[in-house]
């Protein structure tokens, strides 16, 4: 498994017939639209300062900021003197009521996010926060917090000390990147990264109602990536998402980000090169390319790496500032959309500085695999206009919706194939600054995309945090 095969060539600019389309829409399908329906304020000021472009209560990359699980919403953040706070509301509801969670965060580093899951299996809500490369803090509530939100009181008591390990499991203490994902049955998985940018590690915990076990790492950081420009010897993989279908199968979308600068056309772009896609049927202990070749096991000597074949399904080189961690999605089938996103060669063959590059000329794209099984990818005519990420998800009818940076909002259909994007909300009266948090699991609850924004600001002047509700099609 060491020869490198582009899937993906075929892609690169590749506008989509909609007679490929997902296969499942009826022409009685609603197309996608958004109904603004009302905004709350979580915080009116919570922290500000501006990290890496970004800031640390609205990372998109955040799995879970905000979530919604039997008939309440939940949401994290950090107030303006550092506290980390957990609120919830009752789905629909305007007031949100709050917890403190006995940390204070400890870096201005917009990668310490908040992140939270929910072990269905004894209906605790677990927290991961504070971390770029080095400990992590790890609260958890009661047992049957979750499932019994009406009967038991929203306080302080519900939730235990901050831990420096996962109930004395230390993992690393090269920590980054916390995602909690929910398996099929009912337990709990936090997918994460060992070590440092451009050598660094994916790996998963799991816990079962009980004790949280290391599963172990599955993505290698070893290997030679050859460009047009130099080689580099390490680098990591950045995950766009990592998410169960609903039909048990596991997916994630990723970037390589190179060590060595040498594989650029210019020091001021950044290594990421090509969008990779791997999957799993076992609850992440194996892993396949999309041929269904196994290409890494978690915890075991083979993991997956930059010189397996099959894992590239859209190939492009570092001379793009290609963004890391943008977002994925599966559809109501269990077929798998991504957002990615860069500077197209339209508008030139040699980014020089990523922020600015991105924010001039950058464009994100849908990639996704149709009924067939082939890969499709379009272009989303929208400019970026930010460096930042954008956010997609899916509604009931396997609509496409990507949410800008700012809160804007396009849809493409799926009876259209999702070639049809447009702008469904231009973002006016946000004021939002940047990357938005989604809740990814209302849209099942109630038909309904929650979107937490923050609002622009400036130095360290705290600013406000809110959360805006939009209907879609019924």
């Amino acid at each position: 498994m060491k020869r490198r095969t582009l899937l993906g060539a075929a892609l690169a600019g590749a506008v989509v017939s909609p007679a490929l389309a997902s296969g499942t829409a009826r022409a009685a399908d609603p197309g996608p639209s958004v109904t603004k329906t009302g905004t709350t304020t979580l915080d009116s000021q919570a922290v500000f300062f501006v990290s890496y472009d970004g800031l640390v209560n609205n990372n998109s990359f955040q799995k879970n900021g905000l979530l919604t699980y039997k008939g309440y919403q939940y949401a994290v953040w950090y107030t303006a003197d550092k506290n980390a706070v957990v609120g919830r509301r009752v789905l629909g509801g305007s007031t949100w009521s709050t917890v403190k969670v006995g940390h204070t965060l400890k870096a201005s580093d917009s990668h310490n996010v908040i992140s939270m899951g929910v072990s269905k299996i004894d209906g605790r809500l677990h927290l991961n926060m504070d971390s770029h490369s080095d400990g992590f803090t790890y609260v958890k509530s009661v047992a049957g917090l979750m499932d019994n939100p009406s009967g038991l009181s929203w306080t302080a008591s519900r939730f235990g000390a901050p831990q420096s390990t996962l109930d004395g499991l230390a993992l690393t203490s090269q920590f980054t990147y916390p995602q909690f994902v929910s398996t099929p049955d009912g337990k709990l998985q936090l997918s994460y990264r060992v070590a440092i940018s451009g050598n660094g590690r994916n790996a998963l915990a799991e816990y079962d109602g009980s004790t949280w076990t290391n599963l172990g790492e599955w993505s290698s950081s070893t290997g030679t990536y050859t460009s047009e420009h130099g080689s580099s010897t390490a680098r990591n993989m950045y995950l766009h998402g990592i998410d169960y279908d609903v039909n048990g199968r596991l997916h994630s979308f990723f970037t390589w980000r190179e060590q060595n600068g040498a594989v650029m056309c210019s020091s001021g772009g950044i290594t990421n090169h090509d969008t990779g896609y791997v999957y799993s049927d076992d609850r992440g202990r194996t892993w396949r390319n999309n041929a269904g070749t196994v290409v890494g096991t978690t915890g075991g000597s083979d993991k997956v790496a930059v010189t397996d074949s099959g894992l590239v399904i859209d190939a492009l080189n570092p001379d793009h500032s290609l963004m890391n961690q943008e977002s994925q999605a599966t559809d109501s089938v269990g077929r798998p959309h991504a957002i990615i996103s860069y500077v197209p060669g339209r508008f030139g063959q040699c980014t020089t500085n990523y922020v600015s590059d991105r924010t001039a000329n950058g464009r994100a794209f849908h990639v996704r695999k149709n009924a067939s099984g082939t890969w499709q990818k379009t272009e989303i005519p929208v400019a970026l206009g930010s460096s930042q990420r954008t956010r997609l998800v899916l509604d009931k009818y396997d609509n496409a919706y990507a949410v800008f940076p700012f809160g804007r909002i396009a849809g493409a259909s799926a009876a259209s194939g999702h070639s049809d994007w447009k702008i469904l909300f231009d973002g006016s009266g946000l004021n939002a600054f940047g990357e938005v948090v989604i809740d990814e699991m209302r849209i099942k609850a109630d038909n309904v995309l929650s979107v937490m924004y923050q609002e622009k600001s400036s130095g360290t002047t705290p600013s406000a945090l809110h959360v805006v509700d939009f209907a879609l099609p019924a």
